[in-house]
C-alpha cells in the first residue's frame, strides 16, 4: 500500500528496490505538477512570470512531449504519439511550450495523463523483458544510447526543474504555495 500526503502525491517508498524507488519518485513529481496545475482555468494556464515565458499550459505539454520521446521513442524505437508526430521540430523546435496557448486546460491535462499512462505502460514492459541496465533501442543523435535507469533519473530530473518552475507561476497566480 502506498501511503500518500496531505496533497495527493504517492510517496516513494522508503525500503524499495532500485526501480521502486525511482519510479516512486518519478510518480511524486508528476503528481505535484498535477497538483500545481490543479483547479486552474485557461488564463490561469497560461500565466507567465516575468520575464519568463513558461506556462503552466506549456509545461504540461512539454512533459507530455518528454514522456513519449523518453519512454516510447528513444526507449523501444516507436513513433511518436499525436499530436507530436504532426510537428516539423526543425521548423518548431518550441512548438510544444508555444503551441499550449491554442489548447483548452482540459485537453492539456488530458495530453499530459495519457501521456504519463503509456510511459507507465512502457516502464511496466520494458521492466518485465530486462532491468534497468537494458540499452534504449534508438540511439541519440551522438550515437549513444542510454540505460532505462539513466533515463529514469533523467525524468525524475525534468520534473523536478519544472516543478520549480512551476512553484514560482503557480504562488504569482493565486499565492498557493507548497512543496
Amino acid at each position: 500500500m502506498t501511503s500518500v500526503d496531505e496533497q495527493g502525491r504517492p510517496e516513494p517508498p522508503f525500503d524499495g528496490d532500485e526501480a521502486a524507488t525511482l519510479v516512486g519518485f518519478l510518480d511524486f513529481h508528476r503528481a505535484t505538477v498535477a497538483w500545481k496545475c490543479a483547479g486552474l482555468d485557461a488564463a490561469g494556464l497560461r500565466a507567465t512570470l516575468a520575464p519568463s515565458t513558461v506556462t503552466l499550459g506549456g509545461l504540461l505539454k512539454h512533459l507530455a512531449y518528454v514522456e513519449d520521446n523518453w519512454f516510447s521513442r528513444v526507449l523501444f524505437d516507436r513513433e511518436r504519439a499525436a499530436p507530436f508526430d504532426a510537428v516539423d521540430w526543425t521548423e518548431t523546435p518550441d512548438w510544444d511550450w508555444d503551441s499550449a496557448a491554442d489548447d483548452t486546460p482540459e485537453q492539456l491535462l488530458a495530453l499530459w495523463e495519457e501521456a504519463v499512462a503509456r510511459s507507465r505502460a512502457a516502464l511496466v514492459e520494458a521492466l518485465a523483458n530486462g532491468d534497468l541496465s537494458q540499452r534504449a533501442r534508438r540511439p541519440l543523435r551522438d550515437g549513444s544510447t542510454p540505460s532505462l535507469r539513466w533515463i529514469l533519473v533523467h525524468m525524475v530530473e525534468e520534473y523536478c526543474r519544472h516543478n520549480g518552475h512551476a512553484d514560482l507561476i503557480r504562488e504569482s497566480i493565486d499565492g498557493s504555495t507548497g512543496e
